[in-house]
């Protein structure tokens, strides 16, 4: 389990979403792209939604629990960038499998 701290804050992702999730703000955030991230959270952590506007000016720490990288989905990695560039920012789901993997 991973963490991503973010304006004073802490949140938990499997390390293998934590990583699509820094591919994909350091991407948006490189071309100046502000954006919202949403997700749901577990019903065993309380339910509710989160949402948190990703801005540059704002620190930002990923943690990963495991010492090694994992298997980085491309295909699902440019279904999220597009996510995060409409209006309504990136509503995260479970991490897609690459269709070799199917």
């Amino acid at each position: 389990m991973g963490i991503l701290y973010y304006d004073g804050q802490e949140f938990d992702f499997e390390d293998r979403t934590l990583t699509h999730l820094q591919i994909v703000i350091s991407t948006k955030l490189r071309r100046k792209e502000d954006f919202f991230l949403s997700w749901n959270q577990p019903v065993e952590r309380g339910s509710g939604r989160h949402a948190l506007w990703i801005d540059n000016g704002v620190p930002i720490h990923f943690f990963y629990e495991g010492s090694r990288p994992p298997t980085v989905n491309r295909e699902w990695i440019e279904m999220l960038v597009l996510a995060a560039g409409r209006a309504s920012g990136l509503q995260l789901t479970e991490v897609a499998e690459p269709r070799s993997l199917r």
